[in-house]
């Protein structure tokens, strides 16, 4: 549910930022306002980070191989973290130098376009139009989020979510509401009061708000990237299951790691006791990975080893 929730909210966006920045071009190359061609290369950056998302999903489904035995699902986090880094640089540092450049050609007292075009209105229309379409994008990521995060905080969704998508998706989206205020703002405080300074700050508000946003994104990847283990809840399923059966004593050592969004990787070394024969022990395994894939689903590769329970055992 999370893959197709995930891969719904990316088609969206892409749909949405592809019209929009197409919209935003046409109003920079009519008015020259530094805030809009920030936006348009912003937009275009997350339409290709869609794409980016969406060829990862597919590259994931590739069958496990022998170099790679647990599979390609952690090709999405590798994606996901190249994300970050387009939006850092086409998205952020493109948008600040951009704001820059507009300050020298202020500061130098050039004719500024927009507020002598007699097109003015047209990235206030754009931006209004942009708001709009950027709304229903969202609203199709907090939707398809929803129906995942299990009623955890969006912060909480965002940390330690394993399914990279959807947390990209709603970074981006807010980003890029968020980055069409500043740029309506920029613009209309630009026209209002006939001071092109508000245009550079617009623009510049936009690159670091991108800039921001990128950080959070390379962080939260790079820990996926790294490998993540399982959650606190998922831990102590995993520990209840186990020693369900009383052929298991307890779990002397356990370690989990996701392998991919969707794919979690269990070893574990369980206290078996000394008066169980070969049979015995076989059986006791074989009955708490039963459990522990009953109980957690997503546990697609298990391996547990018997052992003696050394503190519990008699001393000689």
């Amino acid at each position: 549910m999370a893959t197709e929730g995930g891969t719904k909210a990316v088609v969206a966006a892409l749909l949405a930022n592809t019209g929009i920045a197409i919209t935003k071009f046409i109003a920079f190359a009519l008015t020259g306002a530094s805030s809009m061609l920030a936006e348009a290369v912003h937009s275009v950056a997350d339409a290709g980070n869609q794409v980016l998302l969406l060829v990862g999903g597919r590259r994931a489904q590739r069958k496990a191989t022998p170099e790679h035995p647990f599979g390609y699902g952690r090709v999405r986090y590798v994606f996901a973290f190249i994300v970050a880094i387009v939006l850092f640089s086409i998205g952020g540092l493109f948008a600040l130098y951009e704001a820059y450049h507009k300050y020298e050609e202020v500061h130098a007292g050039h004719p500024n376009e927009l507020l002598e075009s007699q097109w003015w209105w047209v990235p206030v229309a754009v931006l209004v139009a942009a708001i709009i379409m950027e709304s229903f994008s969202l609203r199709t990521a907090v939707i398809e989020s929803d129906r995942v995060r299990n009623g955890a905080s969006w912060s909480q969704f965002v940390r330690r979510a394993k399914s990279p998508e959807l947390p990209v998706i709603l970074l981006e989206d807010i980003g890029a509401l968020l980055g069409l205020v500043f740029a309506l703002i920029g613009v209309g405080m630009a026209l209002i009061t006939d001071n092109a300074y508000w245009d550079v700050a617009g623009t510049a508000a936009i690159g670091v708000l991108l800039v921001v946003i990128a950080v959070i994104l390379a962080i939260e990847m790079s820990s996926l990237l790294i490998g993540e283990g399982a959650a606190a809840d998922n831990v102590q399923k995993i520990l209840a299951a186990a020693t369900a059966g009383d052929d298991i004593g307890r779990v002397i050592h356990l370690r989990t790691l996701y392998t991919g969004p969707e794919e979690l990787l269990v070893a574990a070394k369980l206290a078996v006791r000394t008066d169980q024969t070969g049979e015995q022990i076989a059986a006791a395994i074989n009955g708490a990975e039963e459990r522990i894939r009953a109980a957690l689903p997503e546990a697609k590769h298990i391996f547990l080893e018997p052992d003696i329970d050394r503190a519990a055992a008699p001393a000689s």
